[in-house]
């Protein structure tokens, strides 16, 4: 028994002194709530803050302070981590994976290249998708968490479409190239003149297709002739009259005629448009019959259903007193299956390809969408215009983007104070 128990006490000394000579590899720095940051996680992170501050070209802060400041957006990360489970938020392979695509497309690279760009860094690709996968969570926990918080009045709208701000954000914009023929402060009734001809003369080279950007190059005296004039992209309410006017008449690739301003007669080009003008959406009155599998009518009991309608359609019955009988749709059922003038692109991709190819005053054959199985007749389409109802839209964005940055960071305070946290650093 002596050696077998020499034998364990050794083993025991052994086992004692490897104890002795452990080093934590890992430790907490901080709990939060039911969750902790570990001290992996913090040199990490900090490792690239302090490799993003170089980069800038920028002074390192003292490590304490910066390690409090990462720190700090640790545990509020965590804390929007765990909201994210408890609401049940979850990041599916796919979803990872064509976000991942989108990054790497987004420096000119595929996956494979931007999976060996990271390796040739230090960096491991299960690190960066972990990563994406938790700046996801975070960021639908905030488009759920913050957007709530935000409330925009009808009223706020239409002060800031009524606005000078407003106006200008929201009115068309030019890119333009121009021309300037310059005349002194002091000309000349004859320099004036003078002026005026070699403008008109460079005109009717244009209009008989002379190269704008050569023209420029050559003969203005615009701080952009060497560009070719190109004066890059300006909203029409930064113009002054009445250029706001004649460039809002011009089409991409036509130029004004030459026009006098303080510094001498300019002539611009539209290079081309974006924004603001008629908004014309395209719309089309429908109606339906949905006939819908349930536990008492199957899936081809439906389908015969809906092909049973159909024929009885054809032959002369009237669809609106079938659709008040038959169809399943309770929001157009009792209007006779009408769902009136509609968007397409508010209707489900199997409904709208169908409606798509059939022709106004026809009836489409019984089809299968996610709802069941439908009969439609397309009464008619149009072209409406849609601007007023855009540029409400657009407003509504400009405004709640204004408000959301406010609104988020005194969210982040509110879940900070109401967490439980204990820093161990």
């Amino acid at each position: 028994m002596r050696p077998l128990l020499g034998a364990l006490l050794l083993g025991t000394t052994l086992l004692g002194t490897a104890h002795a000579e452990v080093r934590p590899l890992d430790r907490v720095v901080a709990i939060v709530d039911n969750d902790v940051v570990m001290q992996s996680q913090l040199n990490h992170r900090l490792q690239e803050v302090q490799q993003t501050i170089a980069k800038r070209g920028a002074a390192l802060p003292p490590e304490h302070v910066l390690s409090q400041q990462v720190l700090e957006r640790l545990i509020i990360e965590n804390i929007q981590l765990q909201i994210g489970d408890r609401s049940g938020i979850r990041i599916t392979d796919e979803e990872l994976n064509q976000a991942l695509a989108t990054i790497a497309q987004r420096n000119g690279m595929s996956l494979e290249q931007f999976r060996a760009a990271l390796a040739r860094d230090g960096l491991s690709f299960a690190d960066a998708r972990e990563q994406v996968r938790r700046e996801m969570v975070i960021s639908r926990v905030r488009q759920r968490r913050v957007a709530e918080r935000i409330q925009v009045t009808e009223q706020e709208v239409q002060n800031f479409l009524a606005s000078d701000l407003g106006r200008m954000q929201l009115s068309e914009e030019f890119r333009l190239a121009n021309i300037l023929i310059p005349v002194p402060e002091s000309a000349s009734p004859e320099n004036l003149q003078a002026a005026a001809r070699q403008a008109d003369e460079l005109y009717q080279q244009l209009r008989q297709g002379a190269d704008f950007a050569q023209l420029a190059i050559a003969r203005s005296a615009s701080e952009t002739a060497l560009e070719g004039g190109d004066m890059g992209w300006r909203k029409a309410a930064q113009l002054p009259p009445p250029f706001d006017a004649m460039v809002g008449a011009l089409q991409p690739g036509e130029v004004t005629e030459p026009m006098r301003t303080p510094g001498g007669f300019i002539i611009l080009k539209l290079l081309d448009k974006r924004g603001g003008g008629t908004q014309v959406r395209d719309e089309v009155h429908v109606r339906h019959i949905l006939i819908k599998p349930s536990e008492i009518r199957s899936e081809a009991e439906a389908q015969r259903l809906a092909e049973r309608l159909y024929e009885r359609i054809q032959s002369g019955e009237d669809f609106g007193e079938l659709a008040k009988s038959f169809s399943e749709d309770p929001g157009s059922a009792l209007n006779g299956g009408d769902l009136n003038w509609i968007d397409p692109n508010a209707l489900v991709p199997e409904f709208r390809e169908v409606m798509s190819r059939t022709a106004s005053g026809e009836l489409s054959r019984p089809f299968k969408s996610p709802y069941g199985w439908h009969v439609l007749q397309v009464l008619g389409r149009r072209a409406t215009d849609s601007s007023a109802q855009f540029r409400e839209q657009q407003a509504l964005n400009i405004l709640r983007n204004r408000k959301y940055d406010e609104e988020l960071q005194a969210w982040l305070r509110q879940i900070r104070d109401e967490a439980y946290v204990e820093i161990k650093l």
